[in-house]
C-alpha cells in the first residue's frame, strides 16, 4: 500500500507492506534513525514520536494508521540553523543522558508533556515519563531537564 505522511514538515510517500510499523517506516523508508527500536512491545518508549501532536510509541502504530497525518521525530524539533529546541538544550545542559538510546523517546515524551502542561510538577514529570525506560540513569537528571525546559519555555 502507498502511505503519505508529513514527517517533520516534509511530505513523504512510500509503498509499504500493510503490516509495516511506523517506527520502521521512519527508519527504513524515510531514513530518520534517531527513533529507536528498543523492544517492539511498547515497553521501553525509545520509539516515541508525536503523531498528530500526541505522544505515541511508534512500534505500536502501523504506518497505514499514520497515512495523511503529521509525525514529528526528535530530528524535527531543531529550529532554524539546527539550533536545538528548549527540551533538547535542557537535556544537554542537565546531562540527562548517558548511552543516549532512550534520549529521543524521552525528549519526545517530554515535548508532548510540556505542550499539554507547560508548568508541570516533579511528580507530573515522573508520571508522564513512566512509559519511557532508561537503563543507565536514576532519572534524576532527566526529570531536572524537563523541569528546566518548562522554566525556559515560560
Amino acid at each position: 500500500m502507498n502511505v503519505t505522511i508529513m514527517v517533520n514538515g516534509e511530505k513523504t510517500s512510500h509503498e509499504v507492506e500493510d503490516r509495516t510499523l511506523l517506527v520502521h517506516y521512519l527508519r527504513d523508508a524515510v531514513g530518520l534513525t534517531a527513533t529507536n527500536v528498543g523492544c517492539d512491545t511498547s515497553t521501553c518508549g525509545s520509539c516515541t514520536v508525536l503523531l498528530g501532536g500526541e505522544s505515541v510509541k511508534s512500534c505500536t502504530v502501523l504506518a497505514a494508521q499514520a497515512d495523511g497525518e503529521e509525525v514529528r521525530t526528535v530530528e524535527g524539533l531543531a529550529g532554524e540553523g539546527d539550533e536545538m529546541d528548549v527540551v533538547q538544550s535542557a537535556f544537554q545542559q542537565h546531562h540527562a543522558l548517558q548511552c543516549g538510546f532512550c534520549t529521543p523517546g524521552m525528549v519526545m515524551a517530554a515535548t508532548s508533556l510540556l505542550r499539554e502542561n507547560p508548568d508541570p510538577t516533579e511528580a507530573e514529570v515522573r508520571t508522564a515519563l513512566k512509559g519511557n525506560l532508561c537503563r543507565c540513569t536514576g532519572y534524576h537528571n532527566i526529570v531536572q531537564a524537563v523541569l528546566s525546559a518548562a522554566e525556559g519555555a515560560r
